[in-house]
């Protein structure tokens, strides 16, 4: 079989060794080729422009996909035996293409099994007639552990269960689309499918450009807005609460927020007040009316649920008991997911809606009926037997769930015996024959399994499907090498139309009010990792100048024992740092808070920031071990002094001055200030060694300026002016309690009716205090009191804003 007859299109060029030596899998459906060899014709453009292409410039045009997805910072999280470990999204370059006419089928039957699911649970914990009607076995309800009983009876406030939905479908030999298993616990997969089109359409725009597909941006839309619709406070606000950075979607939670214009919050930003859902913001507790949950739910509230939670809310669920907040999917949602519930989906259709199935589901029996357990027993061959009440997986390879046809004699005996012994804890499936498509590898398109992922959110007007979604496609024949953690990939999936297209986007439409977010919505979590992340910054940065103030004189004198170099040793060591090694430790630690801070507020960073900060933190990290003390050294920390600039020159020009860029502000501002502190009352002391003046001013950056003002007197006072009371020098300290003064008092509650707060008062005397001195009135004692000073008035920012 070959792909000879393949024909061009208008971005199309005659067949050549991409598609020459494909072959699908004999008894398998093929998405790209027929079993006669032939290209569908849905297929031929897209095959005959990655033929123009060739290998090599699609090898190019895929590398620049992947870098894309890099400097976005696109990622997941692998958990294995010894840590959790961040990987790149692993794209699958080459998308799957699904006909208008088929997708418009899909959709269809996907709306009315969302309608169904939606109808099953409200049932389970509301009137709980299916189990009473004997379709539903009680012990697949009573002994579920995602069945949650302190939600029985409870009404969501939005009048739904269910609002967004995620589908898994394979493809049969026969070519039909077979469901395989529903997400509803907290679907994850929208954000990576955005990416994933992103990343495509860069790679090959001329395909995209050619064919009619679907923009992805209407379907976020109609769901963003359907969650503002549930807003019923004029103060209300729709946030998505995510687990935190450990959780391996987290990218996905923060890329949506970011997207969507939504809060990212995790249960500690949460608290219940008088009944209702609160988060603690900057300027207090506001009122939150819609949750989009992104974690199982039986971690929400450790009071009622899972005690050991530590990640959900205290008094959550007897809030949403109360009705004043709507969550996304509505706690116990999850129970959906049962994958012995699969095999009673024909007949609860047919009960409730009066209608079939749509779309079929993969075949399931659950063993606690005799004659289901007969059959499954006979046919292990072509049997997946797992536990009842887990959540189904297609590509499943867990311990717990065997295949039949590799179980030996004794095995299989044994598993008869358990059968028979304890069928209702089991559910037999038919073993999933998936489709293939087309993967790109080494130079050449090869076969490999593919599983849709589909979604679909409620709006007012009903159920809406993403024309798309993203296709697991196994990283070899392997079903199980579908999943992500085994080493799958992901592809855009474009579903392709006759007609043209409408360019949608999220912005808004001509007529629409604007709205606008309310400064005060920033969560205390996001503003005390802001400030830190401010604070890591600088501190990076003048540990860097100190390190190459320092290796620059260790070139020129060779001995680290020079009173001047044995004395900034000293220095350095109190700050954690060993001038000894070139990257030493403490700098590693600063940078690697500095990037750990921004992770934690991912939502609130754009692309290009965070591509810097992770250009720096690759940059120290390939340094150390490989850098030699002395001019070596001095000439990395200038590598990287400009990497810390470029980031600081990013925030500081791009970023909204909104109440997050205040305390990133005054994060910087602060620590500034404390090192500067501490710095000139080392090296204005009268003991200090000669040359230290020099370095004072060097690390300050202010060796030209000191230069042109002070051209005739120039030395320990005219530094102290210079650093410490000249509010044009942005290094001086009195410029850093300027900003502090004039960032602090725009805070929120900082001055209410004339009134100044606490903190307000503080940052006044010490600005006063310190604007009204002379450069002779300085001691070290004194520059120490300041940094001191500084400190604590970072505890007392702390304590009014975080506390």
């Amino acid at each position: 079989m070959t792909a000879a007859r393949t024909s061009s299109g208008p971005f199309g060029a005659p067949p050549g060794p991409l598609a020459a030596g494909y072959r699908p899998v004999p008894g398998i459906h093929d998405e790209m080729m027929d079993a006669s060899g032939e290209v569908r014709p849905l297929w031929r453009k897209l095959v005959g422009g990655l033929e123009t292409l060739g290998p090599d410039a699609l090898i190019s045009r895929f590398g620049r996909a992947d870098q894309y997805l890099r400097d976005a910072g696109v990622y997941y999280r692998v958990y294995g035996d010894d840590a959790e470990q961040e990987r790149a999204w692993p794209l699958a370059h080459v998308p799957l293409l699904i006909g208008e006419d088929e997708w418009a089928q899909i959709s269809s039957a996907l709306a009315q099994r969302a309608e169904l699911l939606e109808e099953i649970v409200a049932d389970i914990y509301g009137a709980n007639r299916l189990v009473a009607e004997g379709l539903l076995p009680p012990s697949l309800i009573a002994s579920n552990p995602e069945f949650l009983r302190p939600l029985v009876g409870v009404v969501p406030a939005s009048g739904n269960y269910l609002h967004f939905c995620a589908f898994e479908l394979g493809r049969g030999p026969d070519g039909t689309w077979w469901v395989l298993a529903d997400r509803t616990q907290a679907p994850s997969g929208a954000g990576f499918a955005l990416e994933n089109r992103v990343a495509t359409t860069r790679a090959l725009p001329e395909a995209f450009a050619s064919m009619e597909v679907p923009r992805l941006a209407g379907f976020f839309r109609a769901f963003r807005d359907s969650l503002f619709g549930l807003v019923r406070q004029e103060n209300g606000r729709v946030a998505i609460l995510t687990p935190g950075i450990h959780n391996e979607t987290y990218f996905e939670h923060a890329y949506i927020a970011r997207y969507l214009g939504m809060l990212l919050l995790e249960g500690e930003d949460l608290t219940i007040s008088d009944g209702a859902v609160m988060v603690r913001t900057v300027s207090g507790l506001k009122p939150v009316e819609v949750l989009w949950r992104r974690f199982d739910a039986a971690f929400l509230d450790p009071l009622e649920l899972n005690q050991t939670s530590r990640i959900g809310t205290p008094g959550l669920v007897d809030a949403l008991r109360g009705g004043t907040a709507a969550m996304v999917n509505a706690p116990g949602s999850g129970i959906l997911e049962t994958r012995a519930l699969l095999a009673f989906m024909p007949r609860l259709c047919h009960h409730l809606r009066r209608e079939e199935l749509q779309l079929p589901g993969i075949a399931t029996w659950w063993c606690g009926g005799e004659a289901e357990r007969r059959h499954v027993a006979d046919n292990l061959d072509r049997m997946m037997i797992g536990p009842a009440l887990s959540t189904v997986l297609p590509y499943d390879d867990s311990a717990a769930t065997v295949h039949g046809e590799a179980l030996g004699g004794e095995a299989r005996a044994d598993l008869r015996r358990r059968l028979e012994a304890e069928g209702s804890r089991y559910a037999g499936q038919e073993a999933v024959r998936l489709s293939t498509a087309p993967f790109f590898h080494q130079g050449k398109l090869e076969p490999r399994p593919i599983i849709l992922r589909a979604f679909a959110c409620r709006t007012p007007e009903g159920w809406s499907v993403m024309p798309g979604g993203f296709a697991r496609i196994g990283s070899s024949a392997d079903t199980a090498a579908i999943a992500m953690q085994r080493g799958g990939r992901a592809a855009d999936v474009w579903v392709v139309e006759s007609k043209p297209v409408e360019p949608l986007s999220l912005l808004p439409q001509e007529g629409e009010a604007v709205r606008r977010a309310d400064p005060g919505n920033l969560p205390s979590r996001a503003a005390d990792n802001l400030l830190w992340l401010g604070r890591y910054v600088e501190r990076s940065e003048f540990i860097v100048r100190v390190l190459r103030a320092y290796h620059s004189r260790l070139a020129e004198a060779a001995d680290p024992e020079t009173p001047l170099l044995e004395f900034v040793a000293d220095h350095a060591d109190r700050l954690g740092i060993d001038v000894a090694q070139a990257v030493p430790p403490g700098l590693l630690a600063g940078i690697d808070s500095t990037f750990a801070s921004a992770g934690r507020i991912r939502d609130r960073f754009s692309p290009d920031g965070w591509t810097a900060l992770k250009d720096l933190s690759k940059t120290v990290h390939r340094f150390a071990g490989a850098v030699q003390p002395g001019d070596d050294a001095a000439r990395a920390m200038s590598v990287l002094l400009r990497k810390i600039a470029g980031f600081s020159g990013l925030v500081h020009e791009n970023m909204y001055r909104f109440t997050g860029w205040r305390f990133l502000e005054i994060g910087r501002r602060l620590e500034r200030g404390i090192q500067m502190s501490h710095l000139l009352g080392g090296m204005t002391a009268p003991d200090a060694p000669q040359g230290a003046l020099e370095m004072l001013l060097e690390v300050g950056d202010s060796v030209i300026t000191h230069r042109r003002r002070y051209s005739v007197h120039a030395g320990r006072l005219t530094a102290i002016d210079l650093l410490a009371l000249d509010a044009y020098n942005p290094r001086a300290v009195l410029f850093q309690l300027e900003v502090l003064k004039a960032e602090i008092e725009l805070l929120p509650n900082a001055i209410r009716h004339g009134v100044r707060s606490d903190l307000a008062k503080e940052i006044l005397r010490l600005h006063t205090e310190f604007a009204i001195r002379e450069p002779q009135d300085f001691t070290p004692d004194l520059f120490r009191l300041a940094g001191h000073e500084l400190g604590e008035l970072a505890s007392l920012i702390d304590a009014t804003y975080f506390g």
